[in-house]
């Protein structure tokens, strides 16, 4: 967020054409936000199931090369769609050491006896 020492047009100053315009662009935006949050939740539902494979195999929790082959996908996707690689990777990044998390703790449940998925 930024902000300016020239105050701007108070709120009833707007052109009724811009709030609306501003509006819809803001409801898509919402609509997208839902989109990407509903995404996230199949994402992890699926690495769950994977960190439960791997607990079930005594597989390591963390798959350095496939990391590194998704982060390479990722920033390419990310060129081809005019987003940010370094953007994309960090995004990529935060997940994977959120999914990290998840799979070590599946993996210690396991240890321990508990077969209760992991939420």
């Amino acid at each position: 967020m930024t902000s300016s020492n020239t105050p701007g047009p108070a709120a009833g100053d707007v052109d009724p054409a811009v709030r609306e315009e501003l509006a819809r662009l803001r409801d898509s935006i919402d609509n997208i936000d839902a989109a990407v949050v509903h995404m996230l939740a199949e994402r992890f539902k699926a690495t769950q199931q994977v960190g439960h494979l791997k607990a079930r195999h005594q597989l390591p929790p963390a798959d350095q090369a496939r990391e590194a082959r998704q982060i390479t996908r990722l920033r390419a996707l990310a060129e081809s769609a005019k987003l940010d690689p370094a953007f994309a990777e960090k995004f990529l990044n935060f997940i994977i050491a959120e999914v990290i998390r998840h799979h070590e703790r599946i993996a210690e449940d396991t240890v321990n006896g508990s077969t209760a998925p992991s939420s």
